[in-house]
């Protein structure tokens, strides 16, 4: 995990005194998984966040696969509710009740209106840290009208520039047959839009954004339509001249400088704006909203309208690779000379937590009625620890290196996996096979029966027609049952009414029986052999 320096901190950000009831709230409660079970069987979900990080993300955490290495403070599980039987409750809420609920969204109202954005507006005092008398942190401005390429538009048809992309889903927690549907957009500084002269130019944007997605995914990127290279004044693919470009060519690891194009690539020229393989450039903003489940017309499980949460990110400074590699290694060393200190973030409710590595990160989440408002410092906190100082990020992200094109561009909302091939990951191996294997189980606190009973027989062997199927039909690990996805919804509804996120926002149908209350100290987790968790292969 990341200790957050002052030094790589921006200048008069203080830390914050709002209250944080966890200290330790940047260790999610998948990391108190047993991973022996009662007979001495080792399952590793541990390996998909905890692995060999690729530079520019020098942090090589695999060792956490094989040692619970927690701070004093931190071996006793604050997760509370992942011990609540919640069964009586969740009884007396019916299925038509929680299907309404879910159908009506908190974030857009019936004529377009952004509900959370005149919330904050409206109501700037309840969370004004800095007592200016205004909300000073994220005004969410993306209306959800995404057009054919993928580009949000407001109520007066202009561009907000946040685009949708479609993705594969992170193995575990965020299969939506563990509880939550998702959708991520992404958005450039306003440079990446502009021509040379100024002006705005989607067909500016729309390259800068493949170019981006090249040094991310460190390979070509076709193009849906050819660009004459002239008019740019730069060679997007490589072959040496200016004419005609079918794609983007990815050359990152050939010496060739990759370079934006319009008033990007002129800042780019003047070294005010940054291109690198696996490094977003400064500016980058991302945001994703977590939903609850719905069930369409069809009776098939479905993204709701109604979000649980809203989380923003924003890239404020760019690092370079040896800064980077400074950290890591500062990390490495701080873990060593003081194991169990426990890590200081700095930041607020206001204007969101720092990750040390350039980010900020924050969050909006569900009062009692169901409004959507900023998360607390404790809330916030429990977002850093995944976006800091692991190994499977790229540049603290999670989403876009795993965009699909399938076909097309990736560019749009939504996305029904039924049918969609399994992603293969770049050893050659299926991916959610290799975690279903490994792991026994489709999620890490092992409480998904349905999805163990689909995949493992009961004697506990692998079913290889399970298998064959998930290797042509992605949905059949990612999807639970309606009956399921209900009862998952009314689960996370009751924490709402609670408000009891700070004792975990995890939905579970049954009290946790195979996560610890406390671990030992570094206490071994019986995975002999760390794994290795390397990225996907891109689809066609």
């Amino acid at each position: 995990m990341t200790v957050l320096l002052a030094s790589a901190l921006a200048p008069g950000l203080l830390l914050a005194q709002d209250t944080l009831p966890n200290q330790a709230a940047y260790i999610p409660p998948q990391c108190y998984t047993k991973t022996l079970d009662a007979a001495g069987k080792a399952h590793n979900p541990c390996y998909v966040c905890h692995t060999q990080g690729t530079g520019p993300n020098f942090v090589h955490d695999a060792n956490l696969q094989q040692t619970y290495d927690f701070p004093e403070e931190a071996r006793f599980n604050h997760w509370d509710n992942l011990f609540k039987d919640n069964s009586a409750p969740r009884g007396a809420i019916s299925d038509s009740q929680v299907l309404g609920y879910v159908r009506s969204s908190n974030y857009l109202a019936a004529d377009g209106t952004l509900l959370l954005r005149q919330r904050l507006e409206k109501e700037a005092s309840s969370w004004d840290r800095n007592d200016n008398g205004r909300w000073d942190g994220y005004l969410p401005d993306a209306f959800l009208r995404f057009d054919d390429q993928g580009l949000d538009h407001g109520p007066d048809g202009r561009l907000t520039w946040w685009r949708v992309f479609a993705y594969y889903p992170f193995p575990g927690t965020f299969w939506p047959a563990n509880g939550a549907s998702d959708d991520v957009m992404i958005r450039l500084p306003a440079a990446f839009r502009h021509t040379t002269q100024g002006q705005e130019d989607r067909g500016i944007y729309l390259l800068n954004l493949a170019i981006l997605e090249a040094l991310i995914r460190t390979q070509d990127v076709p193009l849906p339509q050819p660009v004459d290279e002239r008019t740019l004044g730069h060679d997007l693919d490589g072959d040496g001249t200016l004419g005609t470009a079918a794609r983007i060519r990815y050359t990152g690891t050939s010496g060739t400088k990759m370079h934006y194009v319009g008033e990007a690539g002129r800042l780019q020229d003047l070294g005010l704006v940054h291109a690198a393989a696996l490094l977003y450039p400064e500016g980058t903003e991302f945001l994703h909203s977590v939903r609850y489940l719905d069930v369409d017309q069809q009776g098939r499980v479905a993204m709701a309208a109604r979000m649980k949460e809203l989380r923003y990110a924003r890239k404020n400074r760019y690092l370079s690779y040896a800064a980077l590699q400074d950290l890591a290694d500062h990390d490495d060393t701080e873990q060593r000379r003081s194991p169990d200190r426990l890590e200081t973030f700095y930041g607020d409710t206001e204007r969101g937590g720092q990750n040390g590595r350039g980010w900020v990160f924050q969050g909006f989440i569900e009062d009692a009625q169901g409004k959507l408002r900023p998360q607390d410092w404790g809330e916030t906190v429990f977002c850093l620890g995944c976006h800091g100082g692991i190994g499977a990020t790229t540049d603290s992200s999670f989403a876009f290196p795993r965009k699909l094109r399938l076909g097309g561009t990736g560019w749009h909302h939504g996305m029904d996996f039924s049918g969609v091939p399994e992603p293969m990951r770049t050893d050659g191996q299926y991916e959610y096979t290799t975690y279903l294997q490994q792991n026994h189980a489709g999620d890490e606190f092992r409480e998904n029966q349905e999805l163990m009973r689909r995949f493992f027989d009961e004697q506990g062997r692998w079913r290889e027609d399970a298998g064959q199927r998930l290797h042509r039909d992605s949905g059949f690990a990612l999807y639970p049952s309606v009956a399921r996805a209900l009862e998952l919804n009314k689960a996370y509804w009751l924490i709402v009414r609670q408000q009891s996120f700070h004792q975990g926002r995890d939905a579970l149908l049954s009290p946790a029986s195979e996560v610890y209350r406390e671990v030992g100290h570094r206490q071994s987790t019986g995975i002999s052999q760390p794994l290795a968790s390397p990225g996907i292969r891109p689809l066609p």
